[in-house]
């Protein structure tokens, strides 16, 4: 096998998500979206600081001017962790009461994009991605989506994958990007999941070009080829990992966050690390730089 998973962060009753290495402060960033908290896990302490938003958290990406950017139940904001200072940039779904952010990604010209879905209650396909851009516009994309998620880009940016976890689509999507102005192209098929145990939660991709998605209630991690084929799957020890991002100082290390309520009923005494932070090493497989935000 090779390779080794350990419990970075244990947390029961965790939504984790929203994984984000920082090769600058050398922090792994994330958030509980149910929480409303942010964290930062320091590998070279194992130590893990965390910070109350006050509402949920979906997503987040480093700032080049310092902080954070969220996207989160009331719309995108700046966040200080230091001083815990939230400015409000906007909100464009304010006349969605039902609506939350969920998965975001920075590209790489340091755009933010964040997609929302409806918080709770029976789905509904309402979700739409926006991006921010440098100059704090905001502009939707005509993607109409139940849960927004998957959000990674290629190395050369020319890329961009997304995907909808609900279980009756259950689909990872790419299209062309223009890293100049923001735009993707319209969407093709890149993986249909419906043959897997898990459904496409958060995805990154790594310096060989592969995608790797979260299986959430399957108890897996995927690896997926440029050309849509499976190369490797991992078990890992949590029914619904959530989102996957290489981290360390050589970022060689793939970190997994996970899920740690509403379980399968009956598994619950076999995953009593439901909701931690996992890390896998070993794999001989490094990730991506990750942009900041250069709004």
């Amino acid at each position: 096998m090779g390779y080794q998973i350990y419990i970075a962060v244990s947390g029961a009753g965790r939504l984790g998500e929203g994984l984000v290495w920082d090769d600058e402060d050398q922090l792994l960033w994330w958030v509980d979206i149910t929480g409303g908290l942010i964290h930062s896990y320091d590998i070279s302490s194992r130590s893990n600081t965390s910070y109350d938003f006050g509402e949920p958290v979906g997503s987040i990406g480093r700032r080049e001017a310092g902080g954070l950017v969220v996207a989160a139940k009331s719309g995108f904001y700046f966040f200080d962790p230091a001083s815990g200072q939230k400015t409000p940039i906007a909100d464009p779904e304010a006349d969605i009461a039902e609506n939350r952010f969920n998965d975001g990604t920075v590209d790489p010209a340091g755009r933010f994009w964040a997609g929302t879905m409806k918080d709770g209650g029976e789905p509904n396909r309402q979700g739409c991605f926006y991006l921010l851009d440098h100059d704090l516009s905001v502009r939707p994309w005509d993607q109409v989506l139940y849960t927004t998620n998957g959000l990674a880009f290629s190395a050369d940016g020319g890329t961009m994958y997304f995907s909808d976890s609900n279980r009756a689509v259950r689909t990872i999507w790419q299209c062309d990007y223009d890293v100049d102005t923001g735009t993707p192209s319209s969407p093709r098929l890149f993986f249909d999941t419906a043959a897997l145990a898990g459904r496409p939660d958060g995805g990154t991709v790594d310096s060989d070009g592969c995608y790797w998605m979260a299986g959430v209630g399957g108890w897996q991690i995927y690896r997926i080829t440029p050309d849509g084929n499976i190369d490797m799957t991992i078990d890992v020890p949590v029914e619904k990992p959530t989102k996957p991002m290489f981290g360390g100082v050589n970022r060689d290390i793939l970190f997994v966050s996970s899920i740690g309520f509403d379980l399968t009923a009956g598994t619950e005494a076999d995953q009593p690390e439901a909701g931690a932070l996992l890390a896998i090493t070993g794999l001989n497989i490094t990730g991506l730089p990750q942009p900041r935000f250069a709004g």
